[in-house]
């Protein structure tokens, strides 16, 4: 199930966040918010930060993470650290999905770091109340590609975390499962560019693992927000 926001832009998208993020304090006395990585979603992440709300009652997650070094250059934990977690939004609790890397990233040695990222996540209350989704033109989300391994596993596991190793992209990956972004209070999909568009469009067709997105967009437990730009 999805609503479409047509000619959106960042700030209004931030806005958007915001009014869910203070609602959830207002009702529940914190809110969460999960995250994607990225170059795409940075502009959004340098308006979200600049918007007025209790930043100490929000709890920040990534929705995936490959796993690589906190101070490497694909980190999703970088990304947020740098372009979200500043002016007011460093009040906020930063939640990553694991703090050191083992050496052994083996298919064997994952759901080890898996667990440890769910003992991590009970930090936070589900269902998340915010969730700000990307979208690959291979029609992944999250870390949900397309026949990748784990993948299965990751679409009907609890979790809230489980592991994939896709074959089209560098390093392993953390990744939320379908289960917990399907229950999520409210879920948030930019997108922009023709390639994706046209991903999408397929996407809304039917729901096929073979195109992960879908999945969420067909789902009638789901409403996606599609800020289109």
């Amino acid at each position: 199930m999805i609503s479409e926001h047509l000619n959106a832009t960042p700030s209004a998208l931030a806005a958007s966040i915001a009014n869910e993020l203070r609602a959830a304090i207002a009702e529940r006395g914190e809110a969460s918010l999960a995250v994607s990585g990225g170059k795409s979603p940075i502009v959004l992440f340098e308006q979200l930060r600049t918007q007025v709300l209790d930043w100490s009652k929000v709890r920040v997650t990534l929705v995936d993470e490959r796993c690589v070094a906190h101070v490497h250059a694909d980190s999703n934990t970088a990304l947020v650290r740098t372009h979200l977690l500043q002016d007011g939004a460093s009040a906020a609790t930063f939640v990553p999905l694991f703090g050191t890397l083992p050496a052994d990233l083996s298919d064997a040695a994952l759901p080890d770091l898996v667990a440890n990222a769910n003992e991590r996540l009970s930090a936070l209350t589900f269902p998340l109340d915010v969730i700000v989704l990307g979208m690959g033109e291979d029609g992944h989300t999250a870390s949900l590609f397309p026949a990748a391994p784990g993948l299965d596993n990751a679409l009907a596991s609890l979790g809230p975390v489980a592991w994939v190793r896709p074959a089209t992209a560098p390093h392993a990956r953390l990744t939320l499962t379908l289960p917990v972004l399907l229950i999520a209070r409210h879920v948030h999909l930019p997108l922009a560019g023709e390639t994706k568009l046209k991903v999408y469009r397929e996407a809304l067709r039917t729901a096929n693992p073979a195109l992960p997105i879908s999945l969420l967009l067909n789902s009638p437990a789901c409403e996606v927000q599609v800020w289109i730009a």
